[in-house]
């Protein structure tokens, strides 16, 4: 292990595996990349499926659960979160999704130049490697596969005609800018193959003896020199040790571990940082704010028909028939993961653009991940896009290896709340609409009492959980915004050799599944590292 590299980069995520490669690829700079989970080699990371026994499992994934959100009846929400070779993307949903092109040149407007749709569209090409080819905003020659879905499966396509006879267009294409449609998921994987972040990005940079990846190594500090940046502390092996940085140290540990290790390092709120005992450094109120979350609301159904995955995983042979089908071919439910159904549309009717995404689940199970229902199932899985709820991350501790607070605050605001509520009705109009209708048998939740608006609500508060798509606490904005805590080009405000790179810079939230917009976000990250070494 080297005591000094030049780019040390903590966190091998979406974003972090993305920085590995492309710093490391003309092999004149020397990469550390930290890890604090292990290798990516449990084959159901791999198994596209397999998110539902990666969903609790410990050795892969952090298993948080925020604080007690008053908007939620007081519970505590569990939030999973990748630790591991790939970070989340390893253990996500596979969904593809960029996002509406207004959340970018929001982004822009807000004072960020250069983060446009416009800029930003060659780097979501760059990245991609998409199977419906070649077209003005599709990429084809990129490491991350953009892979359709080509099994046509009944309850989907009951859905999308569902959604067809309310308005709604058909669309084999969410990532033109223009979102608004019903179809197929297009989704991370190829082969049969789930492809993370450490599947496109580091296995192909594994070789390069320029590039040195820790795995099981946690970070507890990053160490100044006045307000230079210079190492990083980490924990491996029950040790403290010390890496140093020639030219820069990248975070790219997620919307929820980057604040708190800027917190840890003296950077962030300097009344939460005294109050732990955590030297001031940077008093940089923004570190830890800004936290946004899309509120998963789960409906759940009875199917008529012995069509679900339920009713394939609840039987032996279904069990043994699903394993066959991957292993001979690398197809059927395990190749393709769970949602398979997209709909993006508008709940409220004053909306200009979509403010809620469905997932149209082909099983239930009370919990995502949890134990499928004993009858067979479907689940409308709807959350709104642009939430104007704000809530926090909050060292709780000096001891780094301690979870931070996490405090979502969801439902926080009237449009929150009035968008939770439409979604739901709308939800249920689609489900009462033909074709879907002969399908559904009952609605086993939120059920036939949840009727009024309040009613709905208390459902929404009850069971809505997280959709995994935590950001913003480090967000991105000019120097004169008093809650910024990085520049344009993700260096963090007020010191000297220090980015952050991963979801907690989004100013807002980008319209639907977050991990395709990090990516992208990295590869712009490496431009400007690497245009700064000169």
């Amino acid at each position: 292990m080297s005591q000094a590299v030049d780019y040390i980069i903590v966190g091998a995520g979406s974003a972090g595996c993305v920085l590995a490669n492309r710093l490391s690829e003309n092999g004149r700079h020397s990469v550390c990349l930290l890890e604090a989970g292990p290798a990516d080699s449990n084959l159901w990371i791999h198994i596209p499926i397999g998110y539902g026994r990666t969903m609790f499992d410990k050795h892969v994934n952090w298993c948080f659960y925020t604080d007690p959100d008053p908007n939620m009846l007081g519970r505590r929400i569990y939030w999973p979160r990748g630790k591991t070779l790939g970070g989340s993307s390893s253990i996500n949903g596979l969904i593809y999704i960029r996002g509406q092109k207004q959340d970018y040149d929001h982004w822009a407007e807000l004072g960020n130049p250069g983060w446009s749709w416009d800029e930003c569209l060659p780097y979501f090409r760059k990245l991609e490697n998409n199977d419906l080819g070649p077209g003005p905003t599709r990429g084809t020659d990129g490491p991350l596969y953009a892979s359709s879905i080509r099994a046509r499966h009944e309850l989907v396509e009951a859905f999308i005609r569902s959604a067809e006879a309310n308005g709604i267009s058909r669309t084999e294409d969410f990532n033109t800018g223009e979102q608004e449609g019903v179809g197929y998921y297009q989704l991370t994987t190829h082969g049969g193959w789930r492809c993370s972040s450490a599947v496109a990005y580091l296995k192909p940079a594994r070789g390069r003896p320029n590039l040195e990846v820790v795995t099981r190594a946690q970070a507890t500090r990053v160490v100044f020199q006045d307000r230079r940046a210079t190492a990083v502390e980490y924990r491996l092996g029950g040790q403290t040790r010390t890496l140093r940085a020639n030219r820069e140290i990248i975070l790219c540990a997620g919307a929820l571990l980057s604040p708190q290790l800027l917190q840890l390092s003296g950077i962030g709120p300097a009344d939460l940082l005294r109050r732990y005992g955590a030297p001031v450094v940077l008093d940089l109120p923004g570190v830890g704010e800004n936290l946004q979350d899309h509120l998963q609301l789960r409906l759940i159904y009875e199917v008529t028909k012995p069509i679900t995955n339920n009713d394939q995983l609840r039987s032996l042979w279904g069990r043994m028939r699903m394993g066959l089908q991957w292993l001979l071919f690398r197809s059927g439910p395990l190749a393709i993961g769970i949602n398979q159904g997209a709909l993006f549309c508008r709940a409220l009717p004053e909306s200009d653009r979509p403010d809620v995404q469905f997932h149209l689940g082909t099983l239930s199970a009370d919990l995502a991940g949890a134990k499928v229902h004993d009858f067979s199932g479907c689940t409308y899985s709807v959350c709104q896009l642009r939430p104007e709820s704000r809530g926090h991350v909050r060292i709780q501790s000096p001891d780094p290896l301690q979870p931070p607070s996490m405090q979502p605050n969801y439902l926080d605001t009237e449009l929150d709340r009035r968008t939770a509520i439409a979604a739901v009705r709308l939800a249920r109009r689609i489900a009462g609409t033909e074709p879907m209708k002969s399908l559904m048998k009952r609605e086993y939740r939120p059920g036939p009492d949840a009727r009024s608006d309040d009613e709905i609500l208390h459902f929404c508060r009850e069971h809505g959980a997280t959709i995994f798509h935590p950001t913003g606490t480090a967000r991105m904005g000019a120097r004169t915004d008093p809650m910024a805590v990085v520049d344009h080009r993700m260096k963090v405000h007020g010191v000297d050799r220090l980015r952050v790179v991963d979801g907690s810079v989004m100013p807002t939230l980008v319209s639907g599944n977050t991990n395709v917009p990090i990516i992208m976000m990295a590869e712009r990250a490496s431009e400007f590292i690497l245009a700064d070494a000169g």
